[in-house]
């Protein structure tokens, strides 16, 4: 009986296995078409470099809460866009907040630009972020948005980049990957390499099969204001954790596209204890349940190179179960290649491409372990997450059982 059922489990771990070196392989081939469609945009470009580029007026919003790494590098690049007219809102919820004295110094470097502080001083909602942006958007001029995370980092072409799919109207709203700068530690190595290797890629496996991406990511949501408002505005969204996913849920749902853009941006992380990389991670697993609970359990036929080495364990080590396990980690280190340096032009992928085996066990687990509960830890705070919404727990409910 012990040996029938060990056969049992090594078939399912040999199907396992086939079944993410399958979606490894739809990685790349997603990969690819969008590969070739940023070269075909690129040279459509530049065969219309003469011609006159519709730059309108465009306001950025960014709401933020204390210092993360490298945030002036991060907000200063902002300050420094090849585009002719834009302005920066900044919205904290307390003038004393560290990230305060950095927007004053931006306001003093930069006299020319309009950059205004909000003191977003109302709690309409759980979400503090999407709060804030309530506030803000009223001392906005423009009708062109664009809304992204504390911690981005672009480059002077960013706002044209991201602008310029807006003037076809069919464009609700536009969207960019990213890729993770980590700091000297272990957890942001490993949360720096799944972004740009696995994250990414799903990213783009979702737009091919999907027929185009129907979410936003918090790297950047660009969009007109006419259409904010016809979803509901900011206000619709301040109990999601997730509201840049809704926000182009929504926009998606009222038959306009959301388009990926491009060029990626970068965000800077923080340095995470193994401890904290784990948390984030639960908290990221626990919030993708949420928003795509009809497709989350198939996530675990993705999960090809820990299939593998579950196969080779219950196979004893025979030489076909090693065959197999190069087999996907020759292809899952292809995807690492391809995504992670010639989708997001990450220049540090190859010298971490020994942490992906250890990343994507990890990530099994907590794959896992996002099934057994609902608490996620959220900038020093604890909630419950149900249906996408996030209901403030009080502390001593909350750790260490998330």
């Amino acid at each position: 009986m012990i040996h029938h059922a060990g056969k049992v489990l090594e078939v399912i771990a040999v199907l396992g296995t086939f079944s993410g070196i399958a979606y490894y392989m739809l990685c790349l081939w997603s990969a690819a078409k969008f590969l070739r469609e940023r070269k075909a945009q690129s040279k459509a470009t530049g065969e219309d470099a003469s011609s006159p580029q519709e730059t309108p007026p465009v306001s950025i919003l960014k709401p933020l809460k204390g210092s993360d790494p490298d945030i002036y590098d991060s907000l200063r690049s902002h300050c420094v866009q090849d585009y002719p007219e834009y302005e920066i809102i900044f919205g904290v919820t307390d003038r004393c907040d560290p990230a305060v004295e950095i927007i004053e110094r931006l306001i003093r470097e930069f006299p020319q630009l309009t950059i205004q502080l909000v003191i977003c001083e109302k709690d309409l909602g759980t979400n503090t972020k999407v709060s804030n942006l309530a506030q803000m958007l009223p001392v906005a001029r423009y009708d062109h948005l664009i809304v992204n995370d504390g911690d981005i980092r672009v480059e002077p072409e960013y706002l044209r980049r991201v602008i310029a799919p807006l003037n076809d109207s069919k464009v609700g709203m536009v969207t960019c990957l990213y890729r993770g700068v980590p700091a000297p530690t272990l957890g942001s190595r490993l949360e720096s390499i799944g972004i740009s290797t696995d994250f990414s890629g799903g990213v783009l496996v979702a737009r091919q099969i999907e027929g185009g991406v129907r979410f936003g990511m918090g790297s950047t949501l660009a969009f007109r204001r006419r259409d904010l408002e016809a979803i509901g505005g900011f206000e619709c969204f301040v109990d999601y954790l997730a509201d840049d996913y809704e926000i182009g849920s929504r926009m998606a749902a009222r038959g306009l596209e959301v388009r990926l853009c491009e060029t990626a941006v970068e965000t800077l992380l923080p340095a995470y204890t193994l401890r904290e990389f784990a948390r984030h991670q639960l908290r990221w697993a626990r919030t993708i349940r949420d928003c795509r609970s009809s497709r989350y359990g198939g996530m675990l036929f993705t999960f090809g190179l820990p299939w593998a080495f579950l196969t080779l364990v219950l196979a004893h080590e025979v030489r076909w179960a090693w065959e197999l396990l190069c087999v996907a980690l020759t292809i899952r280190l292809a995807v690492a290649l391809v995504v992670g340096t010639a989708v997001l032009q990450d220049r540090q992928v190859i010298a971490y491409l020994w942490l992906i085996p250890l990343r994507d066990v990890v990530a099994l687990f907590v794959w896992m372990a996002s099934f057994a509960g609902h608490k996620v830890s959220w900038r020093g705070d604890y909630f419950y997450l149900k249906n996408g919404k996030l209901a403030r727990i009080s502390p001593e409910n909350s750790a260490p059982h998330l």
